[in-house]
């Protein structure tokens, strides 16, 4: 996504936006997996509402005790937080977090839900990330930075982004390693506003790059292959995406997709180059996660630059728009 976007083409100011009824979305791709579901409830998008209102509007989630439980927006997207995004991160990055957080959540109650009783879950590879505040101060965190992290999520209060009046897919990841990826090259679906863009500012992220070694024989039985000679041999070709990533690569004789290769792997993402020796192959990958939508570490990024939360979504979802959604 130039260095960063500073047009959103929002109609963003109080009092001006005309409660409007828009229609609900027809193709997208699951935050976490390949479904591609389809929404037909309508979405009722008005210009704002008190705070109370979002305070008093419930969610369901599924526990990891397989319980369904009643939370406020409010509460949910702050157990979110607490588990998706340092406390140390800016506060535009983190109210990106918290808009993209909603997004998700509205989204699945309105039809693209993966559960039949909830709308979430609390298992980040399903769902969402989700910690509870309690457990959070458990594990050493601080009180003031969940008192933080609501007043940031209050601070965005009904806001959702929406592409030609549907509320969006909104996917994120950990850190992209220099460039997002497009979402057709990792779940086989072109989606208008998840394309690939830049994403400078990550080389602090945690795994902006990691390496992994296999001897010759562990590689072999991992792709199911019978391979000998020198592994040199074995790689004759490949193909990249537009973000970066593995396209395909022929190993052995065998065509194989980058996303293939990351799970038979568990590569860290699907951004990798290959070096051989004698009987081991080296990997080294760049940014965590599929890549598609929102980097958090890029978005720590920008804030760290002073872009605002509302051009840090501009750039990462770009021709969506940032609005107020409540129902």
């Amino acid at each position: 996504m130039n260095r960063f976007l500073k047009d959103m083409g929002i109609a963003f100011t109080m009092g001006f936006i005309v409660p409007t009824v828009l229609l609900a979305a027809v193709v997208s791709i699951t935050g976490r997996g390949t479904e591609i579901p389809i929404l037909t409830e309508p979405i009722f998008v008005t210009e704002s509402a008190p705070l109370e209102q979002e305070q008093k509007r419930k969610i369901s989630v599924l526990d990891e005790k397989g319980m369904i439980i009643q939370l406020t927006m409010d509460d949910y997207l702050t157990c979110v937080l607490l588990a998706e995004m340092p406390a140390s991160f800016g506060d535009e990055a983190l109210k990106a977090q918290a808009v993209v957080a909603r997004t998700y959540a509205m989204r699945a109650e309105k039809g693209a839900s993966k559960h039949e009783d909830a709308a979430v879950c609390t298992d980040s590879s399903c769902c969402q990330g989700y910690t509870d505040p309690e457990y959070y101060l458990s594990k050493g965190g601080k009180e003031e930075n969940i008192r933080r992290i609501r007043a940031l999520v209050r601070s965005t209060d009904g806001q959702v982004l929406t592409y030609e009046g549907n509320l969006i897919e909104a996917t994120y990841f950990s850190c992209s390693g220099g460039a997002t990826e497009d979402a057709v090259a990792v779940w086989g679906t072109d989606v208008p506003y998840l394309q690939s863009v830049i994403s400078p500012g990550e080389e602090q992220a945690t795994h902006y790059t990691d390496t992994v070694t296999f001897t010759a024989a562990e590689f072999s039985s991992k792709l199911g292959l019978e391979l000998s000679g020198m592994p040199s041999q074995w790689f004759t070709s490949v193909t990249y995406t537009n973000g970066g990533g593995v396209d395909t690569m022929t190993i052995g004789g065998e065509v194989f997709s980058g996303t293939q290769l990351r799970k038979m792997l568990n590569l860290r993402s699907t951004a990798f180059t290959v070096m051989t020796q004698a009987d081991t192959i080296t990997i080294q990958t760049r940014g965590y996660g599929h890549r598609v939508g929102m980097s958090q570490y890029g978005a720590d990024a920008m804030a760290a630059t002073g872009s605002t939360y509302s051009e840090i979504l501009a750039h990462y979802y770009q021709g969506t728009e940032l609005t107020y959604c409540f129902d």
